[in-house]
């Protein structure tokens, strides 16, 4: 393997000119540094991210925003495992990495935290932009202070971030879309249960609803489909009343597609009778979802990889920071259709991410 020193050598300079070549020092002449830079190129040398790293003698700091979970909306604990394990990978490289969490529906605790986020510093923030207008009082900050940003889980157009991991959300909904036409065809009713009153914040779920029903406009299929919101799913027994007396009035309806992780409650609140004649599609494998899909009440789950894009979103700002390396405008997570008979191949790493936890701990 070909060393610092071995370069030094074959140049005829120190190893601090060659290490000042490799770090854009400067210091040194052009003709040295092209010099340099031609070895350096024939021997397909790469420094040392590590050594480069304590090189610079700086610890990044790459801070995240991230939505909170608790027992009833358990999604975000996925991601935010795909953060943790990225950043017990990246510390070897001089990579600090902490997380803010913030009620995924309150805009104000989504600025509260980024005010509390910025408090300390950050090299670089990661961040599941979940309120437009918010995100953009955010990012002006950022971009005041010259501090690079991405964003994952939720696209959203008309910013400057360097990259978008997640899910590519209009797609998603168009696929769920095409299962529920192969389930039932078209001459039934389809129900899409909102679970916020107003999405207008709420992008990824806007776009999974327009994917939905441009399947059927694209493909010029007749179909009929109604839309229910639900305000309160802690309220159960609300929910259930809502839901069972649409369900009653418009007995045509053979689908439910729910474009967010919640679909268990809703499958949860729908009489068993009413129930046995129902297709119901949702996205996101959480605990509950998968017991629903196990226990055939759920059709089909739309997977989008949560715990990935947490663990690749830290691995590309790292890289960003680290070797100047700019990731691709958009990488997406796959779109994975789980059904009872291969929802448990799916995710393997995160599950062996919490065994490796569990038993360190």
């Amino acid at each position: 393997m070909i060393t610092i020193k071995d370069i030094a050598k074959e140049a005829n300079v120190s190893e601090g000119t060659v290490d000042r070549v490799l770090h854009n020092r400067g210091g040194v002449s052009k003709k040295t540094e092209d010099k340099i830079k031609g070895i350096l190129k024939k021997y397909n040398f790469k420094a040392n991210p590590v050594a480069r790293a304590l090189a610079m003698k700086s610890r990044f700091k790459i801070l995240t925003l991230i939505p909170n979970f608790d027992d009833n909306n358990i999604f975000w604990k996925s991601p935010y495992l795909g953060i943790l394990k990225a950043s017990t990978e990246v510390s070897n490289y001089g990579v600090e990495v902490d997380t803010y969490l913030f009620d995924q529906f309150d805009a104000n605790s989504y600025l509260s935290q980024f005010k509390a986020l910025l408090k300390s510093k950050p090299t670089a923030v990661v961040i599941v932009p979940t309120f437009i207008k918010e995100t953009q009082q955010i990012v002006d900050q950022l971009e005041q202070l010259n501090i690079p940003y991405s964003f994952f889980n939720i696209d959203l157009d008309g910013f400057d971030n360097i990259c978008f991991v997640g899910q590519d959300s209009y797609m998603g909904g168009y696929v769920a879309g095409k299962l529920m036409h192969l389930s039932l065809g078209s001459q039934f009713s389809f129900l899409i249960v909102q679970t916020r009153l107003d999405i207008t914040n709420y992008h990824a779920i806007s776009k999974r609803i327009e994917g939905f029903n441009d399947y059927f406009i694209k493909n010029k299929l007749e179909n009929n489909t109604m839309t229910l919101n639900v305000d309160n799913l802690n309220d159960l027994d609300e929910t259930k009343h809502k839901l069972n007396s649409f369900l009653e009035k418009h007995n045509s309806i053979r689908g439910i597609f729910v474009p967010s992780s919640r679909i268990a409650a809703i499958a949860k609140s729908i009489n068993e009778e009413t129930l046995k004649n129902l297709h119901l599609i949702g996205f996101d494998n959480t605990r509950q979802n998968m017991l629903c899909l196990e226990g055939g009440i759920v059709s089909f789950l739309i997977s989008q990889k949560p715990f990935e894009q947490g663990y690749k979103s830290i691995l590309l700002m790292s890289d960003f920071l680290i070797m100047n390396k700019k990731p691709a405008d958009k990488i997406y997570s796959p779109i994975d259709i789980l059904t009872k008979e291969n929802a448990k191949y799916n995710e393997r790493n995160e599950m062996e991410f919490q065994i490796e936890e569990n038993n360190i701990s």
